[in-house]
């Protein structure tokens, strides 16, 4: 039964809301436990009262023992109708059975129990005797022996255990009747007391469903109380905190991207106004000028797309052992042979664990970035730190201020004295460098050099075999 009312719960708990099941176990649960109480109360009072009324018999019996030794068996026998207590029945018999002395005219005939023990031993049993009162009834009687003027004789006491049973019974009866009223009030107070903690939830839940985008700013009351619904109440906001910042961001990329595709788009406009009016050698020189600014826009666009792939990449995704140092070695070498900076190079081996495309990208955006802005000389410094692997991008150009040092990674940012687009490009550079390195669990920012050079910082985590797919 309690396995089948188990599987019935598993059934329905699915189907069922968080207040009918709390509900449901909660009765079950009580249920079980005024089954299990109940029983063992049952049990330990019966028994109880069972040892209560043998004790009585055995007290009795040792009494009567204790006066045929001091008194002598005849006159113990004749006074026993005289001491008789109410509710108890007393036999002296000889070993044979005849009763020599009883308490009672009506066992003065016959045994009250088949009982014969050996002398000083006690023994007890539960009997119906008919002939002790006009009803049957329950009795506990117990037996003993006796030696005396040289013969055994033995003692049997009789106690009614009816009342005793029928207090059991009782008690039995009372938890019966008395266990579907509190089965029922357990429900209803379960189902208020999850009622009201519920109504919590439902106002965060009312709270989050009328924000939108034009009330993005709004955010849920957090309860008093220190429990999971005030901790859901600190999630939601603390989510609601990182949405608000989300769209935010969005809507500051979108205006940037708008404001930087409108110049070229405008430039684009003009000169094809001008070219339709003009003559063959002003076309001609507009054309150029039009096909400057859309390799511009080109550009741009590739560079969202670039920046919208590395924000979007399972950081997982792709990874295999890469040797850094051949990448730096590379880049280096590029370098070399493009630009007419001093290149110096410091590497030792290092291996990382990430996408290959997804740090080889960053890290020409650095190397090139140091190009641009360096005066003669480009550094490039790859060590091990503990687990991780660090690359240093120096170049000896202007350093950057300490208020811009992470404004430079956002999106179009460029610094005032390097606004010029030929000198800054789209401003997207440093913020595909920090999302693709970050995508591959690892960092980039700005830090002083020893020597005051201006100094980027990339930061990888070490290849580890066991992490390997």
């Amino acid at each position: 039964m309690p396995s089948r009312l188990v599987r019935v719960v598993s059934r329905l708990g699915p189907q069922m809301g968080v207040r009918a099941r709390s509900v449901l176990v909660t009765v079950v649960v009580v249920m079980a436990a005024l089954l299990v109480g109940g029983s063992g109360l049952v049990w330990a009072l019966h028994a109880n009262l069972e040892q209560t009324a043998e004790s009585t018999a055995r007290a009795r019996a040792a009494e009567v023992v204790e006066r045929v030794a001091s008194e002598g068996l005849t006159e113990t026998a004749d006074s026993l109708t005289d001491r008789s207590r109410s509710g108890e029945l007393v036999q002296v018999l000889t070993a044979d059975g005849r009763v020599v002395g009883s308490s009672n005219r009506s066992v003065s005939t016959a045994p009250l129990s088949p009982a014969r023990p050996a002398v000083g031993q006690y023994t007890s049993a539960d009997l119906e005797l008919s002939s002790a009162a006009e009803e049957d009834d329950d009795w506990k009687v117990v037996s003993t022996a006796l030696t005396a003027d040289g013969a055994t004789y033995v003692v049997q006491v009789a106690v009614p255990v009816r009342v005793q049973r029928e207090t059991v019974q009782t008690v039995a009866a009372f938890l019966l009747a008395g266990a579907p009223l509190l089965l029922g009030a357990v429900a209803v107070a379960v189902w208020v007391l999850v009622g009201r903690a519920l109504r919590a939830v439902e106002r965060i839940r009312t709270a989050v469903a009328d924000i939108d985008a034009s009330h993005i700013s709004d955010r849920v009351e957090i309860p008093p109380t220190r429990d999971e619904v005030a901790a859901l109440a600190e999630t939601m906001n603390v989510m609601l905190d990182r949405l608000e910042s989300s769209s935010q961001a969005q809507q500051a990329f979108v205006s940037d991207a708008s404001h930087e595709l409108r110049s070229p788009l405008a430039t684009l406009t003009t000169a094809a106004e001008l070219a339709l009016r003009g003559d063959e050698p002003t076309r001609t020189r507009l054309l150029g000028t039009m096909n400057a600014e859309l390799t511009r826009m080109r550009g741009l666009v590739e560079n969202l797309m670039t920046l919208a792939r590395a924000e979007r990449r399972d950081p997982a995704g792709g990874r295999s052992e890469v040797d850094l140092d051949d990448l730096v070695d590379h880049e280096a070498r590029r370098l070399q042979l493009t630009s007419e900076r001093a290149v110096q190079v410091e590497i030792e081996p290092v291996r990382v664990l990430v996408d290959a495309q997804q740090v080889a990208q960053p890290l020409r955006n650095l190397v090139d970035n140091a190009e641009r802005h360096a005066r003669s000389t480009v550094r490039l410094t790859l060590r091990r730190a503990g687990e991780e692997a660090v690359l240093w991008v120096d170049n000896d150009g202007e350093v950057i201020a300490e208020q811009d040092r992470d404004r430079i990674f956002d999106r179009f940012v460029r610094l005032d004295d390097s606004r010029s687009r030929d000198a800054g490009g789209s401003g997207l550079g440093l913020a595909i460098t920090r999302a693709g390195l970050r995508a591959q669990s690892g960092d980039v920012r700005v830090v002083d050099a020893p020597d005051g050079w201006c100094r980027f910082e990339l930061r990888l985590p070490l290849a580890d075999p066991g992490q390997l797919p």
